[in-house]
């Protein structure tokens, strides 16, 4: 072997090395066990949710010891679950900054569903704006790999040269794809579960299609789109409101709503319980109506 190629595979040897101490199993469903990442020294472990199949959950940690966990709380709309193990002193990982990331670089895909840490080697190959799952969680980066995510991998980190954590890899998120959730949909989903044990979001009750408005009203109201509402629940929160079978919603809260994906990315957390304002058309005129934004449960 080339003296080149000898560093190349010690240095991804030890930068698997290093991270894996900081990656722990989870067994929480009957089949093959999953992976996660140690958030904090005290215990905190941070997993992908659609890996817990069930109330009893069992952490394999670093030192190869394997200590009770319970659930603290779930995000479904990013596959993301916070667990608090019983243990102390553990590895927190190590993540990269943000900035630094750049698409063509090495990054090791980590899992540990047995014994031991397991890894594949790829590139960084996509990187994008914010996103939104088909769960409607919103991801502030879109992160994508070509390293292969073996069964169990998910709740495990994709980690760059240096051994730091560029994202946390999961295949719940979107079928067929290999992709990473960043630092801060991370950060914001393990504050929220940890302070409350879910995370809000808001919530109509409604179904819709996106649709052109008339030409006559787009001056009216701004836009060319809105979306067209198919299906309204009646004692749902724009049932309550007033929202009606066939209107077309324009704008919630001052944000276009133009498609579900924005009108789910309007519907943020914040807006739980409170009375927004609403444009909308309704025979043939643009309207302005308070809707009482609900919450999801998941």
């Amino acid at each position: 072997m080339s003296p080149l190629l000898q560093q190349l595979s010690e240095a991804l040897a030890e930068t698997v090395e290093t991270a894996g101490a900081s990656v722990a199993r989870v067994e929480g469903r009957d089949r093959l066990p999953a992976t996660g990442l140690v958030w904090s020294a005290d215990g905190v472990i941070v997993a992908a949710q659609h890996t817990l199949e069930r109330p009893e959950v069992r952490v394999g940690l670093p030192d190869g010891r394997a200590v009770p966990a319970r659930v603290v709380g779930r995000d479904p709309g990013v596959d993301l679950a916070v667990l608090k193990a019983e243990a102390s002193d553990l590895r927190p990982a190590l993540w990269a900054e943000p900035e630094a990331l750049r698409v063509g670089a090495l990054v090791l895909a980590l899992g540990r569903p047995g014994a031991r840490v397991l890894a594949t080697l790829g590139v960084l190959s996509a990187l994008d704006d914010g996103w939104r799952t088909p769960q409607g969680g919103f991801v502030d980066r879109f992160l994508q790999t070509d390293a292969v995510m073996f069964p169990g991998f998910s709740g495990g980190p994709l980690v760059d040269a240096d051994g730091r954590v560029t994202g946390l890899t999961s295949s719940g998120l979107v079928s067929g794809q290999n992709l990473a959730l960043p630092l801060a949909t991370v950060r914001a989903t393990v504050e929220a579960l940890l302070a409350h044990g879910r995370v809000r979001r808001g919530y109509l009750g409604v179904g819709a299609q996106p649709v052109r408005l008339p030409e006559s009203l787009r001056a009216a109201a701004g836009q060319d789109t809105g979306l067209l509402l198919m299906n309204v629940e009646p004692d749902g929160p724009a049932g309550r409101s007033g929202l009606l079978l066939g209107d077309t919603l324009v704008t919630l809260n001052g944000q276009p709503v133009r498609s579900l994906e924005s009108l789910l990315a309007a519907l943020g957390g914040d807006l739980v319980g409170r009375r927004v304002p609403a444009r909308l058309v309704r025979g043939g005129q643009v309207r302005e109506l308070a809707v009482l934004v609900g919450e999801r449960s998941e």
